[in-house]
């Protein structure tokens, strides 16, 4: 049988969720005139058991990827399983799992995950998280925690991979003041100045721009992510807690979707982290520790 699906509902949006896939998200859309827009990229049913096209997924306990998945903490060397054709380990391990509905309303929808209730988890340690959707006005909120449920500390880190609608005229704004030099997806020494082709501090229109798989950091101040549609007379402001210290931008050439990535670390964060690099966003958590945080998708006309 196909994944269940769960949509919230308000007069601004419109959002699917799929519990048993990961707790990924299969379309955003927002209110436009009588009708509704896709915002985020919409997810063909067809791919419902695929969370790779969904709209967007949860990336937890870690962000991104981990290098030739292996990692060093505390002295340990540890080995995950390869689970992208780069060699490396990515995104964490919950995307293809079901999550347990906690909570379902119009509004809201409360989610949680534990490892203990899974085999060949792709992670050395016992955890838990929580996923919560709900609309507040205009605005599409998603909440992550993830919690330590094991005897020893862990390296930690989470985010959200949204896909956002591809125009001719979309126009991105990225408020960060820093940005990796990477070696494919793996990022060389901390972040320094932002580069001028990867400068969107000034709003540019994707079609200007190179292709994009970039990891930024140095956030400015509360400024939100501006994601702009002109045509559409529509715009998408992304805020998040201080905890999202990094943001992800793909835009892949000649594909209709592109992604912005608030995520806590940097790519192959654990390695960075255990050579000393500054800012790399992991945290570590102590046995019952929690760490939490929201993203704030706010619909604007334009």
């Amino acid at each position: 049988m196909p994944p269940t699906l769960h949509t919230i509902e308000n007069e601004y949006w419109q959002v699917g969720i799929l519990p048993e896939m990961g707790a990924s998200v299969v379309f955003g859309r927002v209110r436009k005139d009588t009708g509704w827009l896709d915002i985020l990229r919409p997810t063909d049913p067809a791919d419902y058991e695929n969370p790779s096209r969904c709209a967007s997924f949860i990336l937890i306990p870690w962000s991104n990827r981990i290098k030739d998945a292996k990692f060093r903490f505390q002295g340990r060397d540890y080995t995950l399983e390869v689970n992208n054709a780069d060699g490396h380990a990515i995104h964490g391990d919950t995307r293809h799992r079901p999550w347990q509905v906690e909570i379902a309303g119009q509004e809201r929808i409360g989610l949680t995950f534990n490892s203990t209730a899974h085999m060949s988890v792709n992670f050395p340690w016992q955890f838990a998280a929580t996923a919560e959707y709900w609309l507040d006005g205009p605005d599409f909120v998603m909440g992550l925690s993830l919690r330590n449920i094991d005897d020893e500390p862990f390296p930690g880190g989470f985010g959200q991979h949204p896909y956002f609608v591809r125009t001719d005229d979309v126009t991105l704004q990225l408020p960060v003041d820093h940005v990796y030099e990477m070696n494919g997806a793996i990022p060389v020494r901390e972040a320094g100045p932002v580069t001028p082709e990867l400068d969107f501090r000034t709003p540019r229109r994707l079609r200007d721009a190179p292709p994009l798989d970039d990891l930024y950091r140095g956030r400015q101040g509360d400024q939100p992510v501006r994601i702009m549609y002109p045509a559409q007379g529509v715009e998408i402001a992304i805020s998040s807690d201080p905890i999202y210290e990094h943001l992800i931008a793909y835009a892949p050439a000649g594909q209709p979707f592109f992604a912005v990535e608030p995520v806590t670390n940097a790519n192959d964060g654990f390695n960075l982290f255990e050579r000393g690099i500054a800012g790399t966003g992991v945290f570590v958590l102590e046995p019952g520790a929690e760490r939490r945080g929201l993203i704030r998708l706010r619909l604007l006309a334009t």
